[in-house]
């Protein structure tokens, strides 16, 4: 009898899997918990329509009803995205979901469980999760940091939310032996705007090159993920000093609320949205559709290399 998580995977995506065609996953928590209906629905399909356009397989992975999908067709989208009751699922909350039956949006790190499991390498979100700010007193850090250290997928982001602690991260990366790989720039990204005043460790400009790092990662046994940090085009980014005064504030209003754990970023994001008059938002989206652009980039150049 086998054990194995049942993963329902879409036609098309097992189709692709099968004959080594480029797949990109897509997390869903930025559906359910990153931005308000129906602008969740329409980023979504936009951002699967950018990985098919760029020649690759989109991947949506989601719980719904308490099963494991890898790959959401167009009812089953529409129908998750206008969900308001839907749970927010890190990689120790799928089991216990999917036993009550949930329907729930997967994190960087719950995505990147399930990725792995389907057969996906290539991943892209907006932002991951890292070491939040004061997590010497309240020892807060994402389950996204320790899912790269374990899971070998490669994870196309923004870099780290502006609403971390940027250098505390890049040290739990280090530790944790993740390749930290930044396109186009010598700074680490700061999720809204292109730079967040730290270096990245390495840099490599082109997917084929990219590509070519993820292989070998693979092939030298490392069974790490890597994090390859793509700063949001500069037509879409927020003024620095600007978002760090909205980021405080909110922040501070989220002490003030006793607010902890995973219902912190969601609080967060919605916070920033409304001190930025939904400037953050676009930028969200325009992150998110970019970081999409270039997954499936370097899937297809994966796959190729793969066949070769």
């Amino acid at each position: 009898m086998s054990t194995a998580a049942p993963l329902l995977i879409a036609p098309e995506v097992a189709e692709a899997i099968a004959a080594g065609r480029a797949v990109v996953a897509l997390e869903s928590t930025i559906i359910t918990h990153g931005m308000p209906y129906p602008d969740n629905l329409a980023m979504a399909r936009s951002v699967e329509a950018i990985v098919r356009d760029a020649g690759a397989v989109p991947a949506t992975i989601a719980l719904v009803g308490g099963q494991f999908h890898i790959g959401l067709g167009e009812a089953l989208l529409e129908a998750f995205a206008a969900d308001r009751g839907a749970a927010k699922a890190s990689g120790r909350d799928l089991a216990v979901l999917a036993v009550q039956g949930a329907t729930a949006g997967t994190t960087v790190s719950a995505t990147m469980l399930l990725a792995a499991r389907a057969g996906i390498r290539i991943f892209a979100t907006g932002g991951i999760g890292g070491v939040h700010r004061g997590a010497e007193n309240t020892f807060d850090i994402s389950a996204d940091l320790i899912e790269l250290g374990r899971t070998p997928v490669a994870v196309v982001c923004a870099g780290t939310k502006s609403i971390l602690d940027i250098p505390k991260t890049l040290e739990v990366l280090e530790t944790q032996r993740v390749p930290v790989i930044a396109v186009g720039s010598d700074d680490f990204p700061a999720f809204y705007a292109r730079t967040s005043g730290a270096k990245t460790p390495q840099r490599l400009d082109d997917p084929v090159a990219l590509a070519a790092a993820i292989r070998l990662h693979e092939q030298l046994g490392s069974g790490t993920g890597l994090l390859i940090a793509n700063p949001i085009p500069q037509a879409d980014a927020l003024d620095g000093d600007a978002i760090e005064h909205s980021i405080a504030a909110a922040v501070a209003e989220a002490a003030v609320h006793g607010i902890a754990g995973k219902d912190v970023t969601p609080f967060l994001l919605a916070r920033i949205t409304a001190l930025t008059e939904g400037r953050s938002l676009a930028a969200n989206i325009a992150l998110v559709q970019n970081n999409a652009r270039l997954a499936a980039a370097i899937a297809v150049a994966y796959a190729a290399q793969t066949r070769a």
